[in-house]
This record gives structure tokens, sequence and C-alpha cells, in this order.
């Protein structure tokens, strides 16, 4: 599994024991567990990304809770916290977006 061994790359430089470390591994595993599915189903890329949006949003909420927690812990605004978390998922999100599109294409 290709996108696995990536995002187990990402996972690597986050603490496991602590909520923000845990957020980002349940999420990462969520929206690595949609890309067979999907693309045994071969979703266009808009479908792709709105199944994960479905499947993984309690996950997404938990570490966009904790990111936002810890930020905001460290003393980043309200606004400054939110930014910080909206890109994190993002960043997620485009990763196995990209990675999709890339099994996705005829060999």
């Amino acid at each position: 599994m290709i996108v696995a061994a990536s995002l187990a790359m990402m996972l690597a430089a986050a603490p496991s024991a602590d909520a923000v470390g845990n957020g980002r591994k349940e999420f990462a595993k969520c929206l690595s567990a949609q890309v067979q599915p999907a693309l045994d189903k071969k979703l266009t890329t808009g479908d792709f990304q709105a199944e994960l949006k479905k499947a993984c949003a309690d996950k997404e909420a938990a570490f966009r809770a904790a990111i936002v927690a810890q930020d905001k812990a460290d003393k980043m605004s309200d606004s400054a916290a939110n930014s910080d978390a909206d890109d994190q998922i993002s960043e997620y999100v485009d990763k196995i977006t990209s990675e999709y599109e890339d099994n996705s294409r005829p060999s």
C-alpha cells in the first residue's frame, strides 16, 4: 500500500501519547481506509473527497479539537489556532487525495 506508507511517514513525527498525536493517527488511519474502496468503486476525485469528509468526520473533529486545544494552551489566539487546525487537516486530505488520483490513473 503506497498510500499507507506515506501516511505512516507523516505519522512518524507524531508522538502517540498526546491528544494531537492520537487524533492525527486516527484521522490518517480513517483517510487511508477510504482509498481502496473508492478505487474499487472508481469514484471521481470529487466523490472521493465527499466520501472522506463523510466517513472521517468524527476523526477530523477530534483531531481539530485537539489541535485547537493545544494551540490555545500554547497561547495562540482562537483564529490562529483554528487556522492551524485547518492547515493541518487540509495537508492530510490533500496528501491522500493526491495519492488517490495517482492510484486511480490507468496504468
